[in-house]
């Protein structure tokens, strides 16, 4: 464990937000020179030129500063480690908070992110297929053969926190292989030629897949399943080449004059920004600032929530009745980019985090495409977390109840094709949180699907059982602890509780709406004094609107957060879903908190932790960790917090919710994806390895390498002891396994 000294993490930290204040004012000193450019033209067709010269060259910028700094503060990458928060550390994150920051994150899918992945350094063969959206850091570090396919939502980063280090190492995949969706590949993993890792998987450092092989689990073995189930199809160089080249002729003589054009249109025919513009009516529209602030906040978010659900409702039905269902089409084509954009659209986070937890989530989801059958309402059928590739494939029985993190995998991809098939969870099922249920999994009537289960695609259907671990094994359904509440679930009282749940929900929303609206309307009131001081003080109120919007936005939700405890901590519940006590953490989980991710691997990330309430201690690196239920959790000194980790306070199975505390001691690390569920206590200098789960009162000693799902003592990494099918006590197992 390496120790780091109080000056060192400060220093980091001071030099950390010099370059962010640094690029934030360089950003706005550029913006608002090409805003000054692009109003010197004269005429539409002057004006569309010079958006597309200034986005054409912002974009490329964009680009290309990352592949250049990497290849100026780093070199190319070399396997090792070195400490946290040192001057080393320092250029690792900065190269890393480039590459997330990259517009090239939204051509994932496309031979152009390839070919940029390339040019940082990685060694990629022809017809490579990368789905997932986590960048790779470490790129000199991964080596991908030709033919492979990566599914969404994988980790090769070639990297890892640990132990108060960071460790580099090599991820290397042959040709032809593929990897499942919420996969994790460790530092030091092979996968060999034609090697195959299921969804849901993961390999531990110093694994090996031989060729040909077929793997799945956490840590990976081996298995018959064959989990590239879609044929191929003719999609070669010349193909790939005539996507690329349309896609980025789209995006710099289409998508970004429109962008650019469209906010100098703002800015010049808006009445309450034009006239701020001119320095002759600048002065006298100032005691009119926070009435045009509401106007034009109402207008945006208004027409962002009525036109944007409209949009959803119709424009994927039609782009759907193109791309049919168990047909196989060849990548980088029509159906291909027609898919894209309609799986995108339906998977628009905002109306998902609005509807979600609550009644409404049923009418949302008919409306994109759901098949629910018979609906029995219980007021928590689905929670905010649920993406899918096409909502018209979709079918979920009556009775059934999805906690967050559900991903249903109906688009079957190849290096070469794909195919879009109906996926079908059964009726009276329970999903736990972050599941990949593939099409053809092979789960009926009445199952329990625990929290990062991995769903069988081989063997009898499983029904009246629950499934807990990767892979997968079977444990009971229900345990007569969870049945306590079950008389509010039908009848009478039913219907007298879900009415009163229905109004909080409602409740919920409106406050959630007005909340994210007084969001906006500030940074909107925020902007137009910036364009009111523009004439006065010139570039520099643009080039600190970047900084002050992100310091604004953390205080706000995190003062939003805390007046909705009334700044008290939240207790340790076991009560039912229509209890006002779980209402309450329903309504909390609504708070937005993407904002979070900008402060990851820096100090900042563990000062506003502590603000939401996380009993935080000193010199903790966060690179991602996300915490559910922030004033139940307590994290010591020098803990190393992998990105994709989860700290989950709470459980919840059909009608009953339980919270309790988790308390990671000193010098704990979680690896990558490693989710912790809620009464666990992890001892001083214990690790939890990569992919892992770690179940519901689990205590793990001192200086312990705990790893797998689930996770049980595994002092060898890579080794699991004892057979995946073990059997669990019952009751243990399928409290523990619920979400």
């Amino acid at each position: 464990m390496t120790r780091a000294s109080r000056l060192s993490h400060l220093l980091c930290g001071t030099a950390q937000l010099l370059v962010f204040l640094g690029y934030s004012v360089v950003s706005g000193f550029v913006t608002a020179a090409g805003y000054e450019w692009i109003a010197s033209g004269s005429g539409a067709l002057d004006i569309y030129l010079r958006s597309l010269v200034f986005g054409s060259a912002g974009f490329l910028a964009l680009c290309a500063f990352p592949v250049a700094v990497k290849w100026l503060l780093i070199g190319r990458w070399k396997t090792g480690d070195f400490p946290l928060w040192g001057f080393t550390y320092l250029r690792f994150w900065l190269v890393k908070v480039l590459l997330h920051a990259n517009p090239m994150v939204f051509l994932v899918g496309t031979p152009l992110y390839v070919l940029y992945l390339r040019a940082l350094g990685a060694r990629i063969g022809k017809g490579v297929t990368i789905l997932s959206r986590s960048v790779p850091v470490c790129t000199d570090l991964v080596t991908i053969g030709a033919g492979t396919v990566i599914r969404k939502e994988s980790f090769f980063l070639g990297y890892r926190a640990h132990a108060g280090r960071i460790q580099t190492g090599r991820v290397t995949l042959g040709r032809d292989v593929y990897v499942g969706e919420k996969t994790v590949l460790d530092i030091d993993t092979t996968l060999g030629d034609g090697a195959q890792l299921g969804h849901s998987s993961g390999l531990h450092r110093g694994q090996t897949v031989p060729d040909g092989e077929h793997w799945h689990g956490s840590p990976a073995e081996p298995t018959e399943v064959d989990y590239l189930r879609v044929p191929p199809a003719r999609c070669g160089t010349v193909r790939r080449a005539w996507f690329g080249s349309v896609t980025l002729l789209q995006l710099l003589l289409v998508y970004l004059p429109l962008a650019v054009g469209g906010i100098y249109i703002l800015f010049t025919e808006v009445p309450a920004i034009g006239k701020r513009l001119d320095r002759q009516t600048a002065l006298v529209s100032r005691p009119e600032l926070i009435p045009d602030a509401l106007a034009v906040s109402l207008a945006l978010f208004c027409g962002f929530v009525v036109l944007g659900l409209a949009a959803l409702y119709t424009v994927p039905r039609l782009l759907a009745l193109v791309v049919r269902p168990d047909r196989v089409y060849p990548l980088y084509g029509m159906h291909y980019t027609l898919h894209r954009v309609a799986a995108r659209m339906t998977n628009l986070k905002f109306y998902a985090w609005l509807f979600g937890d609550s009644s409404y989530i049923v009418h949302y989801l008919k409306g994109l495409g759901y098949d629910l059958s018979r609906v029995e309402q219980t007021g928590s059928n689905f929670g905010t977390e649920v993406q899918h590739e096409s909502p018209f494939l979709v079918s979920v029985g009556s009775g059934t109840m999805v906690a967050d993190g559900l991903s249903l995998i109906n688009a079957d991809y190849s290096s070469t094709s794909f195919r879009v098939s109906r996926v079908a969870i059964g009726p009276r099922n329970f999903l736990g949180n972050n599941i990949a249920y593939p099409s053809g999994g092979r789960t009926g009537d009445n199952c329990l699907l625990a929290t990062k289960v991995m769903i069988p695609l081989d063997g009898d259907i499983r029904e009246g059982v629950g499934l807990l671990g990767s892979p997968s094994f079977e444990i009971p359904r229900s345990v007569d602890r969870d049945a306590r509440f079950d008389h509010l679930r039908t009848g009478e009282e039913l219907r007298r509780h879900l009415a009163a749940k229905n109004r909080y929900n409602l409740l919920s929303m409106g406050l959630m709406l007005f909340a994210r609206w007084l969001h906006v309307f500030l940074l909107t009131l925020l902007a137009l004094v910036s364009v009111d001081l523009y004439g006065a003080v010139g570039h520099v109120v643009i080039a600190l609107y970047l900084a002050v919007t992100l310091a604004l936005s953390t205080a706000y939700y995190v003062l939003l957060e805390r007046c909705m405890t009334r700044f008290r901590p939240l207790r340790p519940q076991l009560c039912s879903i229509y209890d006002r006590n779980f209402w309450l953490h329903e309504r909390l989980w609504k708070v937005p908190v993407q904002y979070l991710n900008v402060f990851n691997g820096t100090p900042f990330k563990s000062l506003i932790w502590r603000m939401l309430g996380v009993r935080m201690g000193r010199r903790v690196f966060d690179d991602g960790c996300f915490v559910t239920e922030r004033t139940l959790a307590a994290v010591g000194d020098d803990c190393t917090l992998n990105i994709g980790s989860k700290i989950q306070c709470h459980s919840q199975e059909d009608g009953t919710f339980k919270s309790d505390g988790i308390t990671l001691g000193a010098g704990c690390t979680l690896g990558v994806a490693a989710h912790v569920h809620y009464g666990v206590t992890m001892g001083d200098g214990s690790v939890l390895a990569p992919d892992s789960f770690l179940m519901k009162g689990e205590e793990v000693p001192p200086n312990a390498q705990w790893g797998g799902n689930p996770a049980v003592d595994m002092p060898e990494t890579g080794r699991r002891p004892g057979t995946p099918g073990r059997a669990l006590p019952a009751a243990g197992a399928t409290a523990a396994a619920t979400s």
